[in-house]
């Protein structure tokens, strides 16, 4: 609650704020409607840099850096996205990138090229996916065209089709040799 007299008025340097409560609660979590790593933000008096409001338990790797999120109903077209270490694709995303995780929600559906470490796809991926790490798809998840992928997990009811190599290069690996018709 903010208080007047602090604002505006003289204020009594020995009479500290009052704190603010640093436990987490429903009205202080962030959702995406998606279920993407909905977390508890907690809130401390001592400001924004302070390390109770840096850390956020059971933080995952794939929030660390910058991050874009296409809402739903939301259109993004023609465009390459770059620099963006995290994609969530709400909406519908037509683009070329290269990232390092992509997330796309059951409603989210993405057409184009991607480049990508990790993949999470619950919606629709249509056009050319390299996975360099790891492609997860959901049993909602159908990922269709030129896909190459180091790891794949695929739920019940998920699917994959076209053109699907393991490796995210069309070169044999080495010690194997590609065998001639005559």
């Amino acid at each position: 609650m903010l208080r007047s007299d602090t604002l505006f008025g003289k204020r009594e340097s020995n009479t500290p704020n009052p704190s603010l409560s640093t436990t987490s609660s429903p009205a202080l979590s962030t959702t995406t409607g998606s279920g993407f790593h909905n977390k508890p933000v907690s809130s401390s008096a001592s400001g924004f840099n302070s390390p109770a409001s840096t850390h956020v338990p059971n933080a995952s790797v794939n929030e660390i850096g910058s991050k874009l999120i296409v809402g739903p109903n939301i259109k993004l077209k023609g465009v390459e996205i770059t620099d963006c270490d995290t994609l969530v694709v709400e909406g519908f995303v037509e683009a070329t990138m290269d990232s390092r995780v992509i997330q796309i929600a059951k409603e989210g559906s993405f057409k184009g090229s991607a480049g990508i470490d990790i993949a999470e796809i619950h919606g629709t991926f249509d056009g050319e996916l390299t996975v360099r790490q790891k492609l997860v798809i959901y049993a909602t998840g159908k990922v269709s065209g030129k896909i190459r992928y180091g790891n794949v997990v695929i739920e019940e009811g998920g699917q994959l089709m076209g053109d699907v190599q393991v490796g995210t290069t069309s070169t044999p690996p080495k010690g194997l040799t590609v065998a001639k018709t005559v």
